[in-house]
């Protein structure tokens, strides 16, 4: 991180958050003597999608219905709750009469801002849905429609998705176009980039169609941080604000998705898994004489207190205990003082020198010190008591993401971000037993992972057996909409996931930036560094690591019967317990990949399981795993290394299942 600079938030402006995006960016540049021409990428994340929803600040909204009586009832949706005693409650137009100006006058007149068009199978033929679209733009109506939303089956899910879509987009739009037009006059030419619920970016473009996809994107841009800027394999990140904590899950190098709920109703939009939990580093302490009851979820600044531990001990001498709320708090003149987490970690010694937690350690003791007394407890005790409250708290969530993703616990690492990361992490971790980090750059991993973020795109189909053709289909066209949205084509990855039990089948495409793919050759780690980072990611001596295998983009170091694959960046990004690696070349990868199938996969009583399975091929891995037939991976790592030179070497990771 070279530079970094906050500004308020400008919720009160006329131009909204834009203004507080055009400010900040002036005094970046400003203040730091920086070329706007030199500026290479940017991007930021915004959460005015999912304020939009909650607050229930949205667009009237109206949804145009094509096709057959039972096709239009199946459309309609019961209101959806968004704030208190605000819901989404469409109008629902039937189009039966062509949608000349008469019509759009007639939906102008009845106060209704954004259209949405739905029909019946349009995922397959949206030459209705999309015309029906140009026209309402061109008439100046806010747009979209269902296939251009999600290119799911699920009509009523569909049109509830592109209604929801509709209802945050006016305000999406000019935000979107304020800021891109505050870009280009501060001089910088990189596109302007978009952070994405799923942790990835898209074009600012793109937002223009589809603002639902930024929902939850703070969250998305912490996780994006923890993946880009601290390398993390396996482990749970958790950004600690001053009010909530965020928890997921990043395994195998890929955070963890799942469908988005919005007012209890199921929508085709998928978020990244996040359990927010409502304690963080300014939680206030509730207490009762000789006891810690509870920690959060209101926190200091929100209620006014100030921290303990970020005021001179002299304040804190002269304050005097104030229990009569039920607070661990001290009040002077000035006010209230509150004992947070963060104050109870400085108090205890927790809080590394350099962590964006540290106060002043003496004014936190002296504080435990006196509203300890009046608790009939020692300053320590207080201290550990509310960090043991704020602990139990984050070990129910850390508990169930276990549980969900089923990972190894013995291996489970903690990785803390945000600016209140260091008052929670260092004890909650040696409590619960895990290994932690603090990220660097804590308090700014965020706009960190916002600017490291790959570009992502996802196409999703219901197909009812997907044969081989049909996933390299999709193959490619997930890396055409990637590229669309700003991917540089030779770095482009896909994910093939294949729902049998739902019929569907979803390809997802990430990459660089064009313009950040293309500034040149990757900085090649040595090889030494590549193999201490496999070493540390598996946790064995130098001495116990072997390369196994190596290709022109990535070194496949063992340890324990587990595999760490290795970039050129000294990035791991693959770890996989019990595999084997099967080095070839790209002459030979289908056949190689075919014969590896047929050795690694178990027969049971519930019929055959094939091996999880992985191909590095370039730049690449390419994830073969979940599918059916050997059929499909072949044609798959056949598409995968058309073009390339047949002596190119390649490697096939594999880990048998049992069936």
């Amino acid at each position: 991180m070279t530079a970094s600079i906050k500004v308020p938030t400008t919720h009160d402006h006329p131009d909204g958050v834009a203004a507080g995006i055009v400010a900040g960016l002036e005094q970046l540049l400003r203040e730091h003597a920086i070329d706007p021409g030199a500026v290479s990428f940017i991007a930021h994340s915004t959460t005015q999608a999912t304020n939009a929803l909650l607050e229930g600040d949205v667009a009237r909204v109206g949804v145009v219905r094509f096709g057959s009586a039972f096709a239009r009832a199946s459309m309609r949706f019961a209101p959806i709750p968004l704030a208190a005693g605000i819901a989404l409650a469409p109008a629902f137009l039937d189009a039966t009469e062509s949608a000349d100006d008469a019509f759009f006058e007639r939906a102008r007149s009845s106060g209704i801002d954004a259209l949405v068009a739905s029909e019946a199978f349009a995922v397959d033929r949206p030459e209705r849905e999309e015309a029906f679209v140009a026209a309402a733009r061109a008439h100046g109506f806010a747009a979209t429609c269902g296939s251009e939303v999600s290119t799911m089956y699920g009509l009523r899910a569909r049109t509830r998705t592109a209604a929801l879509n509709a209802a945050i987009l006016p305000r999406m739009l000019r935000t979107a176009r304020m800021t891109r037009r505050a870009v280009a006059e501060a001089g910088i030419s990189a596109p302007l980039m978009i952070m994405r619920s799923d942790g990835g970016v898209m074009d600012v473009g793109e937002v223009e169609r589809r603002p639902i996809l930024t929902m939850l994107s703070g969250p998305a841009a912490g996780i994006a941080g923890a993946l880009f800027h601290e390398n993390v394999t396996d482990g749970i990140f958790i950004e600690v604000g001053g009010t909530s904590a965020d928890c997921s899950v990043i395994r195998r190098g890929r955070p963890q998705l799942r469908a988005a709920r919005i007012g209890g109703h199921r929508t085709l939009l998928r978020t990244l898994d996040v359990r927010t939990l409502g304690v963080a580093g300014g939680s206030l302490a509730h207490v009762a004489p000789g006891a810690v009851t509870a920690v959060g979820p209101r926190s200091a600044h929100i209620a006014g207190y100030r921290y303990a531990a970020f005021c001179d001990p002299a304040t804190i001498a002269g304050a005097r205990p104030a229990l009569e709320d039920g607070i661990a708090a001290l009040a002077d003149d000035a006010g209230r003082i509150a004992i947070t987490p963060t104050c109870a970690a400085n108090a205890l010694g927790l809080v590394p020198a350099t962590a964006f937690a540290r106060g002043n350690e003496a004014a936190a003791r002296v504080a435990c010190e006196k509203v300890g007394q009046a608790l009939g407890l020692s300053a320590e005790a207080l201290a550990r008591a509310i960090l043991e409250r704020a602990t139990a708290t984050l070990k129910t969530a850390i508990d169930e993401l276990i549980a969900d993703y089923e990972l190894d616990r013995a291996t489970v690492v903690l990785v803390g971000g945000g600016g209140g990361a260091a008052a929670l992490l260092p004890f909650a971790a040696q409590a619960l037993g895990f290994e932690q980090r603090i990220a660097r750059d804590a308090e700014v991993i965020s706009p960190l992972g916002v600017a490291l973020a790959l570009v992502r795109d996802v196409v999703e189909r219901t197909i009812v057996d997907p044969s081989p053709a049909d996933l390299v289909r999709m193959r490619r066209e997930a890396i055409d909409a990637a590229i669309r949205a700003g991917a540089a084509p030779e770095g482009i990855e896909v994910v093939i996931d294949i729902d049998r039990s739902r019929n569907r089948v979803r390809a997802s495409a990430s990459g660089a930036t064009a313009l950040v793919g293309g500034t040149g050759a990757t900085v090649r780690a040595a090889d030494a560094e590549r193999i201490a980072a496999a070493v540390r990611a598996l946790r064995i001596e130098v001495s116990a690591a072997r390369v196994i295998a190596q290709t022109p983009g990535f070194i496949a170091v063992e340890g324990k019967s587990t595999v760490a694959i290795v970039d050129e960046r000294a990035v791991v990004r693959l770890i996989v317990p019990r595999a084997v690696v099967v080095p070839a070349s790209a002459a030979l990868a289908v056949s190689a990949i075919a014969a590896t199938i047929e050795e690694h996969t178990s027969y049971g009583d519930v019929g055959r399981a094939l091996p999880d399975l992985w191909l590095l091929a370039g730049a690449r891995i390419v994830e073969l795993s979940g599918l059916t037939d050997a059929e499909s991976a072949t044609a798959l790592a056949a598409d995968e290394v058309a073009g390339m030179p047949e002596t190119t070497p390649i490697a096939i990771v594999v880990a048998a299942k049992r069936a």
